[in-house]
């Protein structure tokens, strides 16, 4: 339903239609280098030099490049590579009847001569700062001249290295599929041929015990297309998970990850802790932040991606600056957009580092992580440039049946969570619909009162432009196959991302608020609250140009969401901008028990003398 009525309901459908459906971001920022375009025209009136050779220990390292050009142009860039050697040896064309190309991958972050050095073009002379993290190889750096599309590259670096590049890396904790487990993943280069890895943990303080872990990988043609399989492929290194089971609940746990070398010398990295999740149902402060699409960034200002997620860094700034008053983060979907360049969730792990080694990170799938054609994904389309799935469900662990249908519940203390999988059908009678049920149905709420039913792509309501042009306001057919079973468990709030903004809903049900409340909701809701919270870094998306009867605020901008239960009866919802951390919506619901039981619209079935 709509606030416009004659003449301004058709002016505004008029003003829709007009547009274009605008982008919610751009090609990534390595798309527009012209790989296969690269000349080689080495020089000795051009040299560039990188310093230290050697990093230290630190997963992340800043080096110095100087650059000398007797013929510079502003738009001359430095290429960051890796591993070192990117010479044509290394390429595996496509098509066996064409020669490789001469540069066979994208490099690991760009950045232009004269980003701080204005007088380049003039001088020939520059100095960069370039931030490295550790992945499993050297690295060097290329000068190029011919902007991005048409580059010659004019000199090569030194190598740089990371004192042990196959080092245990960025941990990511999980909840498993109890609630008194905790998973750990991390990166390293040590395949299990080479090394026996584990975790090493227990209670603060207190014994530690040694968890064997799993390992995987994936190779070039695991990869479903290019880039993922051509220039934006690079060795994944090997993928260790271990399972910390039988936690107490509430408790903090030290733990470390180690890798046992063949001569019996042990690789450790840095100890971490953790708090172990509250049991189903257990009355404890439980605070839950929720955002999609954040994507990456980096702190050194390389790869142009202020054009591209520029809200990124301050949604992972904010969220380490409070991880005193976080427990447990769902990141739903659009999860690093390396959409085919494989380097970037390195770069992804490293930058929530400090947050996913200290509580659980816990994923859905969202477009850029899942959609190829002909791969099994619902949509058809090339969003995830090539890995379809492969690499968020392998970087990541997620308590599911079956890694590549990313749906699943998790139990936290007083909420239950039901994570549907976007990029696979959901409609009625579908595999994905009969778990959503069973999720929703199963639930003690007289234990887990928050129901809350979390999905990448807007199944429920969003005023964004780009979904008004379509007619739907949300995902075609989303609501249509769900909202009968939001209604009938009483699904409290729904969480989407897709759309880059923030927008909340009444309670609503078949397009029709149900409740007039909009700050504190006592009692039953009558219906569900959809929030779209997709604001997480990459490009905002606009809103239509008019009202939407359901729609109670909106934000043009960065953020996230924190829900803090504390207690059975007492849930508060806040919105928070990235840019600052301050909360710019929020609302409560304070109910008991007996009212999650009162029947509303379709939520309870229908009784007659004989039943």
């Amino acid at each position: 339903m709509i606030k416009a009525a004659g003449l301004s309901l058709v002016v505004g459908f008029c003003v829709l239609l007009s547009l274009k459906e605008v982008a919610s971001h751009g090609d990534h920022a390595f798309a527009k280098i012209g790989i296969y375009q690269v000349t080689f025209a080495l020089t000795d009136t051009a040299y560039v030099k990188a310093s230290p050779t050697v990093l230290g220990s630190k997963n992340s390292e800043w080096v110095t490049v100087s650059i000398s050009n007797l013929n510079p142009s502003i738009d001359d860039w430095i290429g960051v590579f890796s591993p070192a050697n990117f010479s044509d040896s290394t390429c595996f064309p496509e098509n066996p009847s064409f020669s490789p190309p001469y540069l066979c991958s994208a490099p690991i972050k760009y950045q232009y001569a004269n980003y701080t050095n204005p007088d380049y073009k003039v001088t020939g002379e520059a100095s960069l700062k370039l931030q490295l993290i550790n992945q499993r190889s050297d690295f060097s750096f290329a000068l190029f001249t011919g902007g991005l599309s048409t580059p010659t590259m004019v000199a090569v670096s030194n190598t740089v290295t990371f004192d042990n590049p196959n080092a245990p890396i960025y941990p990511r904790l999980a909840q498993g599929k109890m609630w008194d487990e905790m998973t750990v993943t991390w990166t390293s280069g040590y395949g299990i041929n080479e090394a026996q890895p584990f975790v090493e943990w227990g209670q603060r303080g207190g014994e530690q015990k040694r968890s064997s872990a799993g390992t995987l990988t994936f190779d070039r043609h695991s990869m479903c297309g290019a880039p993922a399989r051509t220039v934006g492929w690079r060795d994944p290194g090997y993928i260790h998970t271990s399972f910390l089971k039988d936690l107490w609940p509430n408790q903090v746990y030290t733990y470390k990850l180690g890798h046992k070398l063949l001569n019996g010398t042990i690789i450790w990295s840095m100890k971490y802790q953790f708090k172990s999740s509250p049991y189903p149902g257990q009355d404890s402060l439980q605070r839950v932040i929720i955002f999609g699409d954040m994507g990456k960034d980096e702190a050194d200002g390389s790869n142009e991606y202020n054009n591209f997620q520029p809200g990124s860094l301050n949604t992972t700034k904010q969220l380490i600056e409070d991880l005193e008053n976080i427990d447990i983060v769902f990141h739903i979907g659009d999860i690093c957009y390396a959409n085919g360049y494989l380097s970037q969730w390195d770069q992804f792990t490293a930058q929530i580092e400090p947050i996913a080694s200290a509580v659980p990170y816990m994923i859905a799938s969202g477009n850029h992580e899942r959609d190829w054609p002909n791969s099994g994904s619902f949509y058809g389309n090339t969003d995830s440039g090539g890995e379809c799935g492969v690499v968020a469900h392998t970087m990541f662990y997620a308590p599911t049946d079956n890694r590549d249908k990313l749906w699943y519940s998790t139990d936290y203390g007083m909420f239950r969570f039901c994570i549907a999988d976007t990029e696979h059908d959901w409609r009625e009678g579908t595999e994905q619909y009969k778990f959503i049920e069973q999720c929703l149905a199963s639930v003690d709420r007289q234990k887990q009162p928050w129901l809350i039913f979390i999905a990448h792509r807007v199944l429920g309501y969003s005023s964004a432009l780009f979904y008004a042009v379509e007619g739907s306001f949300g995902e075609p057919m989303g609501r249509d196959s769900l909202q009968k079973l939001w209604q009938k468990y009483k699904v409290d709030i729904a969480v989407y991302g897709h759309v880059h903004n923030y927008e909340r809903t009444c309670p609503v049900y078949e397009n029709i608020c149900v409740n007039d409340e909009k700050d504190h909701y006592k009692g039953s809701l009558n219906g569900t609250i959809h929030v779209v919270a997709g604001g997480g870094g990459a490009d905002l998306a606009p809103f239509v140009p008019f009202e939407t009867t359901w729609s109670i605020f909106r934000d043009y901008d960065y953020g996230f969401l924190k829900l803090t239960a504390f207690n059975h009866s007492t849930l508060l919802f806040e919105y928070k901008k990235s840019s600052n951390g301050q909360v710019y919506d929020s609302f409560t619901i304070t109910r008991d028990y007996k009212d999650i039981l009162a029947c509303t619209i379709d939520s309870c079935p229908s009784t007659t003398l004989a039943s």
